[in-house]
């Protein structure tokens, strides 16, 4: 296996370990659907979490981990949430996580790590009314859909 997927792995276990810290329950890791990919999704009584993780062994040019995770893939783990929450009738409200975590390459020890909870939200609601229970006001074809009650 490379480098870099040992480095990802390792990356993502720890990503786990923090989620369930925090009172969450892993409910999957690497889902994959068509082209459609989320790290780790994981769930509690309130809200469901879709998680990016970025692991890397060093800082290139002062850029974080986390900072990596740019528009493209921001739109890519919205579409892979609507396709989950379609897929498995899931009610809780999403949330959309990222953790940067810098890696020792040598000994495999977490430096540093960051968890940035709620990092973003998407800007088009695509998902249909029945299967989002609702955290924010989103806009769906020129209709502002506000949270449930």
């Amino acid at each position: 296996m490379a480098e870099h997927n040992v480095v990802g792995n390792i990356g993502e276990d720890i990503a786990c370990q923090i989620m369930r810290k925090k009172g969450f329950r892993i409910v999957d890791t690497n889902w994959r659907f068509g082209h459609l990919e989320m790290d780790v999704i994981a769930i509690n009584k309130k809200e469901i979490v879709f998680l990016e993780v970025k692991t890397r062994t060093s800082t290139f040019s002062d850029k974080r981990p986390e900072e990596y995770v740019d528009e493209l893939k921001k739109r890519r783990m919205v579409a892979a949430a609507n396709a989950y929450i379609k897929m498995n009738n899931i009610e809780q409200a999403p949330r959309f996580d990222i953790i940067g975590l810098i890696m020792n390459p040598l000994t495999h020890e977490i430096i540093e790590s960051t968890h940035l909870e709620d990092a973003f939200s998407p800007s088009i609601r695509t998902i249909g009314k029945s299967s989002y229970s609702g955290q924010d006001r989103w806009h769906h074809r020129r209709k502002t859909i506000g949270r449930k009650r």
